[in-house]
């Protein structure tokens, strides 16, 4: 099993920065990518953005390319998320998710959630 806990939600005003940190723990050399999802209120979830656990290969939704920025320490077991300028359509839940197999953007490919954590950005 892998555990995952995210911290580094709140609130900020449009045009802010927040960055979301996703701790990983218990069988963590099991884990082949992480990702970063989001919900909204009414809406599915959605990829945001993925790394690979192990090399550099990092992944973008076209929403968020060139604001957000994955990374990786692999000493601390943690994925980073920098979000910068952030818009009012950046609010939702963001969840850290790991996966044992294969890369994807489909959340259903992953086998293991944090909680989440609630990013607000007001107007």
């Amino acid at each position: 099993q892998v555990q995952l806990v995210e911290s580094g939600g709140g609130l900020v005003q449009a045009g802010g920065s927040l960055r979301l940190s996703c701790a990983a723990s218990g069988r963590t050399f099991t884990i082949y990518s992480m990702g970063w999802f989001r919900q909204a209120p009414g809406k599915e979830r959605e990829f945001v953005a993925g790394i690979k656990w192990r090399g550099s290969n990092t992944y973008y939704a076209d929403s968020v390319k060139g604001r957000f920025t994955i990374s990786r320490d692999n000493a601390k077991n943690t994925v980073y998320l920098q979000m910068n300028t952030l818009k009012p359509e950046d609010t939702a839940v963001y969840y850290c998710a790991a996966g044992r197999s294969r890369w994807s953007q489909d959340p259903y490919d992953y086998d293991y959630w944090g909680q989440g954590t609630q990013v607000t950005v007001s107007s």
